[in-house]
């Protein structure tokens, strides 16, 4: 410089000849690239899960609606409540408990259905199931975070971007509408449709996670309490949706599906959420969760799949038994009867 005493304009800190520039703020540019790209992937996604709702049976549960009253205690009931006394028992942030609770409050997405047709569940309840607490979620995710953080709130402790929220659900929610038109209209084009969303749902799953990664770093140094709540809670959303499903009657294949679908959540949804409601300060005590989340929801459903494989493996093999004790009893009593003459009972 031509006069040592005078600093640079963009100086943000100047001690007499001592001048710190700032650097160009480059990840406010990605955090906003990531933002819209998360949230066109995330609307391809839904638009492909309406695809794979056919109105007639949609209806047809809706009339029949039991099913779905009891995913919809599950989905609105336990999980947010769950969420809010594993937050408070564990004592973590207020900011971190809102988003535990707003995971509790998203709907099941497309994995919950792949995996309700591995373990042999009624598929048309599943996608119902998700449709249905896709469509509630507008409604529903607003009213209960409203009435499980309001001691934060009242204590100013957490602000809850209410009008962020409710934004990013309408526009998730219009794609899942259109996705059920076109899938009513054009069956043929739809199910090209779900197959480009399946794959732009891997996509998202792998760009939250690398580009998050990146922008939020001190993310993942994080307090081993939200690891464990990331593994307690789809545990119990598995284990208490499908007691409640039985205990209220419903056979074995649909309380299997209702436990998927409870403790299931969509974490791509609860990520953009989480990404475009809160600050870049905020983000970074909160954005690993709906990852730790989606891991061992992952993780726990692939053993419930392994466990279902070998039960059913076991019940193959013992009704292949079963024929050949079947024969060998015949067999037996026809030679017990050539022994005896033949004899024959009297009529």
């Amino acid at each position: 410089m031509a006069n040592p005493t005078v600093c640079h304009p963009n100086a943000s800190v100047c001690e007499g000849a001592s001048c710190v520039v700032l650097e160009e703020n480059v990840n406010a540019v990605l955090s906003t690239v990531m933002s819209a790209v998360l949230t066109t992937l995330l609307a391809l996604v839904m638009f492909s899960m309406g695809c794979n709702v056919e109105i007639k049976k949609f209806l047809g549960h809706i009339k029949r609606p039991w099913g779905i009253i009891i995913g919809f205690l599950c989905q609105f009931g336990i999980m947010p409540l769950m969420g809010f006394l594993l937050s408070v028992i564990f004592g973590i942030l207020p900011i971190q408990s809102v988003v535990v609770i707003i995971m509790g409050c998203c709907p099941g997405g497309a994995a919950s259905n792949i995996l309700a047709y591995w373990v042999d569940g009624d598929m048309d309840l599943s996608v119902s199931m998700t449709t249905c607490s896709t469509l509630l979620a507008l409604g529903m995710m607003p009213l209960c975070l409203y009435i499980y953080t309001k001691m934060w709130v009242d204590a100013g402790s957490i602000v809850i971007p209410f009008d962020s929220i409710g934004i990013s659900l309408v526009a998730l929610v219009i794609p899942v509408s259109i996705g059920m038109f076109v899938n009513n209209k054009w069956p043929r084009i739809a199910k090209i449709i779900l197959k480009v969303g399946s794959i732009a749902g891997v996509v998202l799953i792998v760009l939250i996670a690398v580009v998050g990664g990146v922008l939020y770093q001190s993310a993942w140094i994080i307090e081993p309490k939200l690891w464990v709540i990331g593994t307690l809670y789809p545990i119990a959303g598995y284990i208490l949706g499908f007691f409640l499903a039985r205990i209220a009657g419903q056979p074995w294949n649909r309380c299997r599906t209702v436990a998927l679908e409870t403790g299931m959540q969509n974490s791509q949804l609860c990520s953009t959420i989480v990404q475009l409601s809160f600050t870049p300060e905020e983000l970074n005590l909160v954005f690993t969760f709906p990852l730790i989340y989606s891991i061992f929801q992952l993780t726990f459903a692939a053993i419930l799949l392994g466990a279902y494989f070998a039960y059913r493996k076991c019940q193959r093999k013992n009704d292949a038994e079963l024929p050949e004790k079947k024969d060998s009893k015949i067999q037996s009593e026809s030679s017990s009867s050539k022994i005896n003459g033949a004899f024959q009972p009297d009529s």
